[in-house]
C-alpha cells in the first residue's frame, strides 16, 4: 500500500512540474515595432523541441519488454508458489487463481503504459522513456529472484506402525 501511495505521489508531482520548472517557448513579436527588418536566427542557436508519436518503434519495444518482463513474472511467481514458496506482495490467495493473477499482470502492463502517456503528454519525455526501462529492470529482478529461491521442504511427521 505504501508503494502504491508513493509511486501516485511521484506521478502527481511529475505531471504538475512541468508548468512550474519548464520555459515556455519563445514566441515570435506580433508585429514588427521598429520597422527593419527582422534577421533571420541562424540555425546553430535554434534548438527545437524533441517531440516524437507516442506509438513510436522504442515506445513498442519498450511495451513489449515491459509485458515480455510481467509475464515472465507471473510464469516465475506460479513456479516459486509450486515449490511451497509465499508470495510477499499479494496475498496467496491472489496467486493461486491463475486467471485472477494474470489479469492482475496484464493491469501492471496498461498501468505502466497509462504512466508513460501521462508524462507524454505532459512533455516528460525522458520520463515516459524511463517508466518502461525501470518497470522491466524491476520486474526482470523480481522473475529472476523468484526462480532463485530455494524450494521450500516441508516436515511430513512419520507414524511407525
Amino acid at each position: 500500500m505504501k508503494r502504491s501511495i508513493g509511486f501516485l505521489t511521484f506521478l502527481i508531482f511529475a505531471c504538475t512540474a512541468k508548468p512550474l520548472y519548464s520555459q515556455e517557448r519563445s514566441r515570435a513579436p506580433a508585429d514588427n515595432i521598429g520597422g527593419q527588418p527582422v534577421q533571420p536566427k541562424s540555425s546553430k542557436t535554434t534548438i527545437l523541441p524533441i517531440e516524437h508519436h507516442f506509438w513510436d518503434k522504442e515506445n513498442d519495444l519498450l511495451f513489449a519488454g515491459v509485458a515480455a518482463a510481467r509475464t515472465l513474472d507471473y510464469f516465475s511467481t506460479l513456479n516459486m508458489r509450486r515449490r511451497g514458496r509465499q508470495e510477499i506482495f499479494l496475498t496467496n490467495d491472489a496467486v493461486d487463481n491463475h486467471a485472477g493473477f494474470a489479469a492482475i499482470e496484464a493491469g501492471a502492463t496498461g498501468v505502466s503504459i497509462g504512466a508513460s502517456y501521462i508524462f507524454h503528454r505532459y512533455g516528460h519525455h525522458k520520463l515516459e522513456r524511463w517508466t518502461s526501462i525501470v518497470h522491466v529492470g524491476l520486474a526482470t529482478t523480481g522473475a529472476v529472484r523468484n526462480y532463485s529461491l530455494k524450494t521450500a521442504h516441508t516436515a511430513v511427521a512419520v507414524t511407525r506402525p
